[in-house]
């Protein structure tokens, strides 16, 4: 999924770029990329996009949804809080480059997790290669 937020004349406000993978329990949504134009942040354009893909992912009956954040981005991990995610799990040196950096992986369960089983946070971090 790729979708592009714009005012009504074409100016471009953001995009997402999003897909649903995985396997049986696994089978979820995941956000690649959110970004919003800094004029037009904080007037709702990153929930209209989340709420869109929320919306597929559930259609095509995921499990959770799912993205990373940088341990250090306070507004984005915040935002994404108020948007009902939580930190399942902490990925030691996910990002990386001139200053590595630990990556928060935040899910929020969709109608078909009753139980909500696929967001109880593991008790301990992991390795990029320990991803599934």
């Amino acid at each position: 999924m790729f979708q592009v937020n714009e005012t009504i004349s074409g100016r471009f406000k953001g995009y997402i770029m999003a897909k649903v993978e995985g396997n049986k329990e696994n089978w979820h949504g995941h956000v690649t990329c959110l970004s919003v134009a800094p004029e037009f942040r904080r007037q709702g354009v990153s929930r209209l996009l989340m709420n869109e893909f929320e919306k597929i992912s559930e259609i095509k009956n995921s499990w959770f949804c799912d993205l990373f954040v940088r341990v250090s981005n306070k507004i984005a991990f915040d935002m994404y809080t108020k948007f009902g995610y939580t930190v399942y799990r902490r990925v030691l040196d996910y990002y990386t480059g001139e200053n590595d950096e630990d990556a928060f992986d935040m899910r929020k369960a969709m109608p078909r997790d009753v139980e909500k089983k696929s967001i109880i946070p593991l008790p301990h971090p992991v390795t990029a290669d320990e991803l599934d």
